[in-house]
């Protein structure tokens, strides 16, 4: 996959109305300072166009980023914040669910976990989300570089064990520093193009 045009086409707060779009989508979810905005930087080849912060919970909309005039990736709010109210909590839940309950050229969605940790209660609701909608979530694990490589397997089982997931779930190992993985995830991206 070679990624040349990039355009943030649309940003959709609590209030806005999601857009009907009839290109395809590609939904980036995950708990606050997982390294989201990372990824997508990452993998647009772009340095800060997603916006990335050390301050979690930044990104607080969706955000539809135009890829190659040919599919949006889209970037929820990330989740789980710890210092945001419930109130705001409870919104981003509603804009993240909203989203998955509602866009008709969903093809897949990219759950992202930090390889360093067992998924958090959050992870789990999100998890269950993505799959009562139908979907089967790709796990990314990020942070690679963080870890040993030693630690590589013992920590996806500990994922895959935590979130209870499917056999044939495909989790991929991704490092933001060093773009370890992404290869991977631009074959996976081609696959769900083409069906």
């Amino acid at each position: 996959m070679v990624i040349k045009n990039v355009n943030l086409e649309k940003v959709c707060g609590v209030t806005s109305k999601l857009p009907d779009n009839k290109l395809m989508e590609i939904a980036f979810a995950g708990k606050s300072n997982v390294g989201k905005s990372s990824l997508i930087n990452g993998l647009m080849n772009r340095k800060s166009l997603a916006r990335t912060s050390s301050k979690p919970g930044k990104t607080q909309t969706i955000n539809y980023y135009n890829i190659n005039e040919e599919m949006y990736f889209v970037d929820l709010p990330g989740y789980g914040y710890a210092t945001a109210n419930v109130q705001v909590k409870a919104q981003w839940g509603k804009l993240i669910e909203d989203y998955l309950h509602q866009s008709k050229v969903l093809r897949a969605v990219f759950l992202l976990i930090d390889i360093r940790h067992a998924p958090s209660e959050n992870d789990r609701i999100m998890y269950d989300w993505i799959v009562d909608r139908g979907h089967k979530p790709i796990i990314i694990a990020t942070k690679l570089d963080k870890i040993k490589k030693s630690q590589i397997n013992k920590q996806i089982k500990l994922i895959c064990d935590t979130l209870d997931v499917e056999d044939d779930t495909t989790v991929i190992p991704y490092s933001a520093i060093t773009k370890q993985g992404r290869d991977e995830i631009y074959e996976l991206i081609d696959q769900v193009k083409q069906t």
